[in-house]
């Protein structure tokens, strides 16, 4: 336990660990007991805006992101390492420790953190932490400024709430998947997976802001913290946003289209001679530009194409007609003369280009810091830019465990009470 002469000072009374970052959080310290990666990402949110964040982790197997993959980062020498890079893209600029929660001392050690910290995140199934005392109930009873963050599959109540799930359950369930894709009659055509965790980053987006919202309402109105219910189920249906709200006020399905938009034509991909390019007519100004541009000023008069519900109804044969002038030329005779003419079109980038893109390189979308493992390592930056806080890059993801002892020390642990819990299988 902590001693005397170094207690473990609560959050509510204005304690801090002392820590480097001078962003616009730097005042508040989190206490992350979530893994895989909607929690993770929604610390490494915080984190990045300059908050404390200290990451609980099983010992000796810690957070199961750690083992997903491939990729797995490759040292200097160009050697595989056994570090995920799903892991590394959720877990920068914090601190690991790792403690075992079912142990009375571990429980503890969880509680002493929490006394210290302004906001907990946990995405534990619902009820598993009450088993510990480390539930919202128990932990904000004991400390009423925590703002406690609980993210969930499907959220603290209804029927399904016993369940556990990954985020392409949710993209199925959450009606995702029901968006994306061909048309049912099209080769290759249903139901598709967005390449990206989506229900997974939209949930862990969610629960920042909502955290944000809770400590400004603890520190502007109540004086108190609150509890964040957040379900990653709920967070898929919520992003439907345009296309949910089509169909609540509709009843209509929204069609899959590929990469045709539903609502304008021409808007999607068109195949140029060496690869293909997003086009996007949002008006009948830029249609008329694009009639002029592909030397096509017939389809102006064509009856078919006069504004663009008939061109939605007639996009085959409108494609009919622009597919083979596309085909005619590179794509990047189209990204120019459309860019002069103000009509909004890119290159369908492979991830390479899209790191290779001067407009990303010039936004300094990668960061790279030092590791152990390799001399600058590459890291997504964050997109936020802030005048006078900006985003800091402090910390590399942490190996496992890696400031277990640090952390342990600041709450008064002494080097043999850390050797014993060491030897006890609690650390």
């Amino acid at each position: 336990m902590p001693t005397s002469e170094h207690p473990a000072a609560s959050a509510s009374e204005g304690a801090q660990a002392p820590h480097a970052a001078t962003g616009a959080l730097s005042h508040i310290r989190v206490l992350d007991l979530s893994r895989v990666f909607a929690g993770p990402w929604a610390g490494q949110m915080l984190a990045d805006l300059g908050a404390e964040v200290i990451k609980v982790e099983r010992p000796r197997s810690g957070d199961d992101a750690r083992r997903l993959g491939p990729p797995f980062l490759r040292d200097d020498a160009g050697e595989p390492t056994t570090e995920s890079g799903f892991f590394m893209s959720a877990n920068r600029n914090k601190r690991s420790v790792t403690v075992d929660i079912a142990a009375p001392e571990g429980q503890a050690i969880v509680r002493a953190l929490a006394a210290q910290c302004d906001v907990l995140i946990e995405n534990y199934k619902v009820g598993d932490l009450a088993r510990f005392g480390l539930d919202a109930a128990t932990l904000r009873a004991a400390f009423p400024r925590l703002v406690y963050c609980s993210i969930t599959g499907f959220g603290q109540t209804g029927p399904y709430r016993g369940r556990v799930g990954y985020d392409s359950i949710f993209q199925g369930m959450g009606g995702l998947m029901a968006v994306t894709g061909h048309a049912d009659d099209a080769p290759g055509g249903g139901p598709q997976k967005v390449g990206l965790i989506a229900s997974d980053l939209m949930a862990g987006m969610y629960a920042s802001v909502a955290i944000l919202a809770a400590l400004n309402h603890r520190d502007a109105v109540s004086g108190e913290g609150q509890t964040i219910d957040l379900a990653l189920l709920d967070a898929q249906v919520a992003a439907l946003s345009h296309a949910g709200m089509g169909h609540l006020v509709s009843g209509d399905p929204l069609p899959r289209c590929g990469t045709q938009s539903p609502t304008a034509a021409p808007s999607q991909m068109y195949r140029c001679a060496d690869g293909p390019i997003m086009l996007v007519v949002g008006n009948p100004a830029q249609y008329e530009r694009l009639c002029a541009v592909m030397g096509l000023p017939q389809l102006l008069s064509d009856p078919r194409f006069v504004d663009n519900q008939a061109r939605i109804r007639h996009r085959a044969e409108l494609n009919a007609m622009l597919e083979p002038v596309f085909a005619a030329r590179p794509k990047q005779h189209w990204i120019d003369a459309f860019g002069e003419a103000g009509i909004p079109c890119g290159p369908v980038n492979e991830l390479h280009e899209v790191f290779a893109d001067p407009q990303v390189q010039a936004r300094g979308m990668v960061v790279k810091l030092p590791h152990p493992r390799r001399a600058a390592l590459p890291m997504l930056a964050n997109p936020i830019r802030l005048s006078e806080t900006p985003v800091q890059y402090r910390r590399v993801p942490p190996a496992l465990g890696e400031h277990t002892d640090e952390v342990l020390a600041e709450l008064g642990y002494g080097d043999e009470e850390r050797r014993a819990l060491r030897s006890r299988g609690v650390l």
